[in-house]
């Protein structure tokens, strides 16, 4: 079950930020072997300096359900209580803690790739895109960043507290697309180390 974001009376439901937990429950529906452990290891390195987290396993190997699981779990709009109660995550002591309490930035890279008009702008329409979104509920907090991720992620937070969780799937797209990836890989590295000072 999630909860709407209001912003100025208006219902705010993010196709980025905060995007929920429908992908982790149609998710449970199936069958599913518990993974959960990976959150108490990553509750364990939030807030210190090994707080960045890159799950890499080969292809088919269950990286985008993790990914689904760790929005379901984080996700500050959702109540995901009920889809973790019989998962080993339940167990640990930062269960409760950490359970749907921050904000969340969801990125399928493959998304992104197909929506832009070549490889090289894949990261400048991931962050326009993104930015539409964080304005939308954080107009004033986002406003000076420009089209920077890192600069409005790091200001939203200097300026409102909010943390975030930022999610990237299928991560490695970039490297599987083209041969002329040097420019895009060199951006995309220099963002997400931009996200995580926010985070």
């Amino acid at each position: 079950m999630c909860r709407q974001l209001f912003r100025n009376g208006v219902i705010f439901m993010g196709k980025y930020l905060n995007p929920g937990n429908a992908g982790f429950t149609s998710i449970r529906k199936g069958k599913y072997i518990d993974k959960t452990e990976l959150i108490a290891y990553i509750n364990h390195t939030l807030g210190t300096k090994q707080k960045l987290t890159c799950v890499s396993r080969p292809r088919r190997f269950g990286k985008s359900f993790a990914a689904q699981m760790l929005c379901a779990y984080y996700d500050k709009n959702c109540d995901s209580g009920e889809l973790f109660k019989d998962m080993k995550i339940a167990a640990e002591p930062s269960y409760q803690a950490h359970l749907n309490q921050y904000n969340v930035l969801y990125l399928d890279l493959t998304w992104f790739i197909a929506t832009s008009s070549s490889i090289g702008d894949t990261v400048q329409n991931l962050q326009k895109n993104v930015m539409e979104e964080l304005r939308e509920f954080y107009p004033k907090e986002a406003k000076a960043a420009g089209n920077s991720l890192p600069a409005a992620l790091a200001d939203i937070n200097g300026k409102s507290g909010a943390k975030f969780i930022v999610i990237i799937d299928e991560w490695d797209a970039l490297f599987r697309e083209k041969k002329k990836i040097m420019p895009c890989r060199r951006n995309m590295f220099s963002c997400c180390g931009g996200c995580s000072e926010a985070a």
